[in-house]
């Protein structure tokens, strides 16, 4: 169903979301009989459904069974392989999105359509007419959002397949967006759409800080960007300063449209703004800089939910009391809600589902198998459904507060009761549509940008590097591992825990550094095709490290969580770990670090390939 409004109408904003709210349960019904009406002649739901008298609710949820990647991968592959859209959709797929999840290690691709961007568009005025409740003169200024795009793969079939965001800024929905007074970009599309990452950064970042004077806000979509970004601008300050006190851009900015549209931002030389930007960012402490920088920001918005929340210590160091805020949730799948308290403590995040951008039903997750994946003691697999209860899935409208669920969505586009994998906490509702904080991606166990590693996928990474580096009989045995995101540094990188026992006694065993940075480069190998990318293309994950630990060191570990609370007979070795007395333990007794010394190939290879 779709809905328009004029989006710099806050008041018809406002009243708009609250008839969705308060019309959930209503909504959610037409929505499911929009998409079994319109896509019932589609192959997939015709194995599923008779005719007429199956485009009901109830005859819909008794019949098409729920499913995993695997399931759907099938029907998907052939549109990308050229057969047709009617596979699962009635209207035409033009474009398939690639999910930060993978499957065999290839990005997941979902089906799109022409109309979703419709409501991606829609989905995105409505965070518009929020803000503006909370922060008054928005419309003012300038938001200083630093937005990018990402490589796409051809399909043999001629569709694109490429990310959510870089489908959505390429569009003409995008491009050819209409004027709003609250929602003004400093940066020119032409630095946005920009294929060089690092151009784009250095061009946005440079309209930014001429813009300074008329910044009222400053973010990126997720949290890592945004301290790339700041890290970018720590090691470049002087050469945009030049360029602000010369009126030019720098030579190595070879894209001729963005060289153009950052000259006609720069009007000219300005010694005064230069003096101004560069005292500030010679200053020896970086402490508020976001503040001193943009002296009339309102608040930093970026992602912080998630694994996006082990950065909000780094952004409150530079951001200088200016309030975080997540405003939306989203996937490659489906576009889900909105944060209808947008100045809330990022500890307090919960969004909104709303009722028309999709159909969704809820797996309820039991506490015990929540805690077991929160504190990543080990993950559930796909076929390991014991806490998810299949037969007590529950509509948008009748999920209890203070529950766990895993979201499950139908979509307009050919998905249909699709687990999406997000683990859901239910914290309220707004009327009748319920408010939702996110927990975490199920089987997620690091992430750092958009990556996200598997427990699996991690154990066949370092499966691979014992069995190719060590071997030799004078090479030490690797008796256990656990993980850790560690973002104290920009950008983050992946640490492995690794207790190494020599094969011939209990003495310390003697590490050679080539073997041992050998081994960090095979696991990065062995990991997934986002993860190369981010490494490779996007320099948004730094090189791998291995940190050897002395011997006993996961008995000192068991130790520590049996006192915490786990159970002995029960008790298994954490593939990851989160900041706290277990990584205090692991860090105390290292007694050797070694980092991959080359970066993972990546190429967007194509899909059949």
């Amino acid at each position: 169903m779709q809905i328009f409004y004029d989006p710099n109408d806050t008041e018809a904003g406002l009243k708009l979301l609250e008839d969705l709210t308060t019309n959930a349960e209503a909504i959610q019904e037409q929505v499911l009989h929009q998409i079994l009406s319109q896509n019932c002649e589609s192959q997939y739901l015709q194995a599923f459904l008779d005719g007429e008298s199956d485009k009901n609710q109830q005859s819909f949820k008794n019949k098409v069974p729920v499913v995993n990647y695997g399931d759907i991968k099938p029907f998907i592959q052939r549109i990308a392989d050229g057969e047709s859209s009617d596979i699962v959709s009635s209207q035409p797929i033009t474009e398939l999105l690639t999910s930060s999840g993978t499957s065999a290690g290839k990005p997941k691709l979902m089906p799109s359509t022409a109309e979703e961007l419709e409501r991606k568009t829609f989905f995105y005025s409505m965070l518009v007419p929020v803000m503006n409740k909370y922060v008054n003169g928005l419309d003012e200024g300038k938001g200083m959002y630093l937005l990018f795009i990402k490589p796409e793969i051809k399909t043999p079939s001629g569709l694109m397949a490429r990310p959510v965001l870089t489908s959505y800024y390429k569009s003409q929905h995008f491009r050819n967006r209409p004027f709003n007074k609250y929602n003004v970009y400093t940066s020119p599309d032409q630095t946005i759409l920009c294929q060089d990452s690092k151009q784009s950064m250095y061009c946005q970042l440079l309209c930014g800080l001429v813009q300074r004077s008329h910044v009222l806000r400053v973010g990126t979509v997720f949290a890592s960007a945004f301290l790339r970004a700041v890290k970018f601008l720590e090691d470049h300050y002087k050469e945009l300063c030049a360029d602000i006190r010369t009126g030019t851009v720098t030579s190595w900015i070879t894209e001729p449209a963005c060289r153009d549209s950052v000259l006609s931002v720069l009007q000219g030389p300005n010694q005064e703004l230069a003096d101004e930007i560069e005292a500030e960012c010679a200053e020896k402490s970086w402490e508020g800089i976001l503040r001193r920088l943009w002296p009339k920001a309102k608040y930093v918005e970026v992602i912080v939910t998630g694994s996006m929340a082990q950065y909000i210590p780094t952004l409150e160091f530079y951001s200088g009391g200016l309030p975080l805020v997540s405003t939306m949730y989203a996937s490659s799948e489906c576009y889900f809600g909105i944060n209808l308290n947008p100045l809330c403590d990022p500890s307090d995040v919960s969004y909104t589902l709303l009722p028309n951008m999709a159909y969704f039903e809820f797996l309820p997750v039991d506490d015990k198998s929540h805690e077991e994946i929160h504190f990543a003691s080990h993950s559930n697999t796909d076929d390991d459904d014991d806490a998810l209860k299949e037969d007590l899935i529950v509509d948008l409208v009748n999920v209890e507060v203070g529950r766990y669920y895993e979201i499950v969505i139908t979509t307009f586009t050919g998905l249909y009761r699709y687990r999406v994998g997000d683990i859901l906490k239910v914290t309220g509702f707004h009327n009748k549509a319920p408010q939702f904080r996110f927990v975490q991606r199920r089987n997620v166990v690091l992430s750092i940008d958009t990556d996200k590693t598997s427990e699996e996928d991690l154990l066949n990474a370092v499966t691979q590097a014992k069995l190719n580096h060590l071997q030799k009989p004078s090479c030490p045995l690797l008796t256990e591992y656990t993980s850790y995101a560690d973002t104290s540094s920009i950008p983050g990188h992946y640490v492995l825990f690794w207790e190494l026992k020599p094969r011939q006694n209990n003495e310390p065993p003697e590490l050679e550094n080539k073997t041992m940075e050998l081994c960090c480069s095979e696991v990065e190998d062995c990991l997934d095709y986002v993860y190369r990318r981010c490494r490779n293309k996007d320099k948004s994950i730094g090189p791998l490290e291995i940190r050897v630990v002395s011997l006993g060191t996961f008995d000192l570990l068991m130790d520590f969580c049996v006192s915490q609370g786990s159970s002995v007979n029960q008790y298994k070795t954490p593939r990851c770990v989160k900041p706290g007395g277990a990584l205090e333990i692991l860090d105390s007794r290292v007694i050797g670090r070694f980092f991959s010394q080359r970066v993972p190939q990546w190429q967007p290879l194509g899909l059949d390939s």
